[in-house]
């Protein structure tokens, strides 16, 4: 809230604390008002919100910046749990300004008791100190959530120490600063529940601007830090045993205090490393996209980062993921999967930590099956694994996910300029590595005067590092690969990530997959010099291609169906992006191929059972250049208002899996998928996160489950990733796409399922327009 008491009026910024206030009595000696929204402006990292306060000559402006740092140079800055709130004011007149927290930040149970006390140290840096309000649950329950909030941990509230204090209800601290502009300096120790007189815990500043010696405005400003303190962090299994992990944070800092201390004071430095990584993220997203498309990178950033918590050593770092909303599974590798491109672009060792704690708790004999496990615990934050084998039952999905990850990582660590490096940042830092076999390849060398990261791969330091990680668990690795030789070309009844879907024999999308996967594990073998397994690898995925494409295809070549045996079906084609993503789209690659266009069909041709409508000179690539031909134009045809939905079946959308299939597809149907999801975004009314599931047609609403906050909108860096991919060439491997124009904006264009209600999207169309189409399935 901001008082301005030379006109006795309190103007609410943000929350409802004029609940506490209104209606105003006939005695109160305030008023209430709101002030004018300005706006507000974003980031990847801040979040501005401006107020202007009207005055009797000239009007305040007060600016609410939130800052929660993305700092891809530094891990350090990266695993601390807290986040900035800086309150900047400009005018002549004088303004209070009044901020308080309550219980809820440490318990989703509004029930629970809390306990709170202030502290005051004072250190010698600034000269004027510091007070911190600290407060948590009275009986915690630790590695316990409630409603998705932790059940364990202190929220520090940080502020200089010249500002005024107290703890007390909710409704008389607020109606006493609206009244006076001012607290008490006292703390109410009368402990008690979350909303039972609504203990909160507040801070006031005055700001004194009216000056009779300058004409211009006076500016000034407060900083304020939260931070939710948890140690430990998580229960991981592993062969270290059932550890109770501590934080990353706590490899650097020998106290809270010394956290607390360093990260207030470290608030300009970190500022301009988030700085650094929002303008170049805005940047690379305008130069790929659109003004559009920067805002949704900058939401989706916050969401892929902000689902993790560093733990770990520096010698051992590890990175936990929680699956947000949809359940409360740990490190779900089909989660990690599609949000893996945001780690691709911004940091890839953070994505190795993540796939790390996989690795090691499955090399230590805890998990049963053959296959890659679908999470590594069904409740955060237990990464207690699933030792009775009974996690969810998605094994061509989760083998198929890590080793194309595997494949990634292995080649963002193999760069030898700027230009080439996967990620911008990847470059910087020292280019030192440890030899010492029993060290771990991805150990933190921190930079002392800066507390920077050394520089993740590149040239020799690069093919070291990918080396000692393969070598370490290889056999995992080879484990992965076998059980998709034997089970991935023809899929049997099972889950793939889209769950939610339901069960499905012969699925189209997931035999892709594991047949990328399958190649992918050649250039696994590869780096460590494993050539009879690479050649091995290669035959079987090459052999497995060709099949696929008899499967998979319509009889008339216009689509891949969405199960072998589904005619008439027809999906988006998400996992094709990891062909492109691994560079194999420019094996063999030539610089032009003849069109496999649906819209430019020479006649009415027989068609042969079993094969597109394609010369079989384009095959270049692992993938043939047709099917990515044929797939974009689909998706040309089958766009609803709202985005390009997830299948035949309905007509919902991932918003992940349509950025991965938009990035690969030509630039007209690229622009058109990003054009309807920033429509969605921008039409649509929500008072919740960011969704990875909506509908395209209709009002646009969610067809539940309800999907919120998930991480899995990293997905979104799909066009940022692959532009960085391949040394730089992995868009440009995908030119041909754009080779020729559509003989559809000269020709009748037949457009199907577009949510029309005298077309039930999900009803197949009528025979003869399905034989225009050339479908000769429907």
């Amino acid at each position: 809230m901001a008082a301005v008491h030379d006109t006795d009026t309190v103007y609410p910024l943000l929350g409802r604390p004029h609940d506490s206030l209104m209606p105003v009595d006939v005695d109160d000696v305030f008023n209430v008002s709101f002030p004018i929204y300005l706006g507000a402006k974003y980031d990847a990292s801040t979040t501005n919100l401006t107020y202007l306060i009207p005055g009797p000559s000239d009007n305040l402006e007060i600016l609410v910046s939130f800052l929660s740092p993305i700092t891809p140079t530094s891990t350090l800055r990266q695993s601390i749990p807290a986040s900035y709130v800086t309150v900047y004011v400009k005018g002549s007149f004088d303004v209070d300004i009044y901020i308080d927290l309550n219980g809820q930040w440490v318990s989703g149970d509004r029930g629970n008791r809390v306990t709170w006390s202030l502290h005051e140290p004072h250190f010698e840096k600034s000269g004027k100190g510091l007070k911190t309000w600290r407060f948590k649950r009275e009986t915690e329950q630790l590695f316990t959530e409630w409603n998705d909030r932790a059940e364990w941990g202190t929220l520090h509230f940080t502020a200089p120490g010249d500002v005024r204090h107290e703890a007390g209800t909710s409704a008389l601290l607020r109606q006493r600063f609206s009244r006076t502009g001012t607290l008490k300096n006292t703390v109410d120790d009368r402990y008690r529940g979350i909303m039972d007189e609504e203990p909160v815990f507040a801070f006031a500043k005055s700001f004194k601007l009216n000056s009779s010696s300058s004409s211009k405005p006076a500016t000034d400003s407060v900083l304020f830090t939260i931070a939710h303190i948890q140690d430990p962090v998580i229960q991981f299994a592993a062969a270290r045993g059932l550890t109770l992990m501590k934080p990353l944070w706590a490899s650097f800092f020998h106290s809270e205090v010394d956290l607390l201390n360093f990260h207030y004071y470290d608030f300009e430095t970190t500022e301009r490393l988030a700085s650094n990584y929002s303008l170049q993220l805005a940047k690379d997203a305008y130069e790929s996209g659109a003004d559009d498309y920067v805002d949704i990178v900058a939401l989706s950033a916050r969401q892929a980062i902000g689902a993790t918590v560093f733990s770990g050593t520096l010698d051992d770092p590890l990175l936990f993921l929680k699956e947000i909303s949809s359940d409360g599974n740990l490190q779900t590798i089909d989660v990690i999967y599609p949000a893996f491109p945001f780690f691709l672009y911004t940091n890839p060792r953070w994505l190795v930590y993540l796939l790390e704690p996989l690795i090691e708790h499955t090399l230590s004999g805890q998990y049963p099956n053959k296959y890659a496990m679908h999470d590594l615990g069904s409740s955060f934050p237990n990464a207690t694994g699933h030792p009775d084998g009974r996690d969810e039952y998605m094994p061509v999905e989760e083998c198929g996910n890590i080793l194309i990850m595997g494949l990634a990582l292995i080649n963002s660590l193999k760069y030898d300029t700027s230009d080439s490096a996967g990620s911008i940042w990847s470059t910087l830092g020292s280019n030192a590595f440890n030899n010492d076999p029993t060290a771990s390849p991805f150990a933190l060398l921190i930079d002392n005067v800066d507390g920077l990261d050394d520089s993740w791969g590149g040239s020799t330091k690069g093919v070291k590092q990918a080396q000692k990680w393969v070598k370490r668990s290889y056999r995992l690795w080879k484990q992965w690969t076998e059980y998709l030789i034997e089970f991935t070309l023809e899929p049997h009844n099972q889950l793939s990530t889209d769950d939610f879907a339901g069960w499905l024999a012969l699925q189209t999308n997931l035999a892709l997959k594991g047949i990328i996967g399958i190649n992918a594990m050649s250039g696994i073998s590869e780096i460590i010099g494993e050539t009879e397994d690479a050649k091995y690898y290669k035959n079987i995925s090459d052999t497995y291609i060709a099949k696929w494409e008899e499967f998979a295809i319509s009889r008339d070549g216009t689509h891949a169906k969405l199960a072998y045996n589904w005619y008439g079906s027809w999906t988006t084609l998400y996992n094709l992006y990891a062909d492109s993503l691994l560079c194999f789209h420019l094996k063999g690659s030539s610089t032009s191929s003849p069109s496999t266009s649906i819209s430019g069909h020479d006649g009415q041709k027989p068609l042969k059972p079993g094969h597109g409508h394609h010369n079989s000179s384009d095959k270049s690539g692992f993938v043939p250049r047709h099917i990515y031909k044929l797939q974009s134009d689909w998706y040309y045809t089958v766009r609803q208002k709202y985005g390009l939905p997830l299948d035949s079946r309905h007509l919902y959308t991932k918003t992940d899996w349509e950025f991965w299939v938009a990035s690969i597809s030509s630039k007209q149907v690229r622009s058109e998928i990003l054009e309807s999801v920033a429509l969605w975004v921008n039409e649509t009314n929500t008072d919740r996160p960011f969704t990875d599931l909506h509908d395209t047609e209709h009002e646009g609403g969610f067809p539940g489950p309800s999907f919120f906050a998930r991480p899995v909108v990293g997905g979104h860096f799909a066009f940022l990733a692959l532009g960085r991919a391949c040394g730089g060439e992995g868009m440009n491997g995908l030119k041909f796409l754009d080779e020729m124009e559509r003989v559809a904006q000269a020709e009748p264009r037949v457009e199907v399922g577009m949510g029309r209600q005298d077309s039930p999207f999900q009803h197949p169309a009528p025979k003869d327009v399905g034989r225009q189409l050339g479908d000769g399935e429907l």
